[in-house]
């Protein structure tokens, strides 16, 4: 089965994903991960808008748009960059990892040097079922990235 979860940033901003459950054999992988400028096109006179979107396994103390892949907590990342209307077309890159996780995620937004302040994203999880073991596994290494 497929979840989807959908929200909007401002710069700085992080929200949280509720996802873990009594007995922790639900588990998640990231699908599908998709950021826009929530006024596409920029609003008359702004700059280009550039983004910075991430999926952390924990709470993130400070957001920013530093990507670092050797983070262990990192589970997934985002760059937007808008395009001026008349003579830009927007890019974006989007890398995820395959790993399965069943406690809460954390989505964070920072915008670079950009005009407009909030962003939308768009997340899809497949869930997975987890055996006893797996279940464990996983926990642990929660536990592991919290310290």
């Amino acid at each position: 089965m497929i979840k989807s979860y959908r929200g909007l940033l401002p710069d700085a901003g992080q929200d949280t994903i509720p996802l873990h459950t009594n007995d922790g054999k639900t588990g998640y992988k990231v699908v599908k991960l998709q950021i826009i400028d929530n006024i596409p096109g920029n609003a008359p006179g702004a700059v280009d808008p550039e983004f910075v979107c991430k999926i952390y396994k924990v709470k993130q103390t400070a957001v920013d748009g530093v990507i670092d892949f050797n983070d262990g907590t990192l589970l997934g990342a985002a760059y937007y960059q808008g395009g001026n209307i008349s003579t830009e077309t927007p890019t974006s890159t989007i890398i995820f990892d395959n790993e399965i996780f069943n406690q809460d995620i954390y989505v964070t937004m920072n915008e670079g040097a950009g005009g407009a302040t909030t962003c939308n994203y768009y997340i899809e999880l497949e869930q997975v079922k987890l055996t006893e073991d797996q279940a464990l596994i996983a926990i642990v290494k929660n536990l592991r990235n919290e310290q």
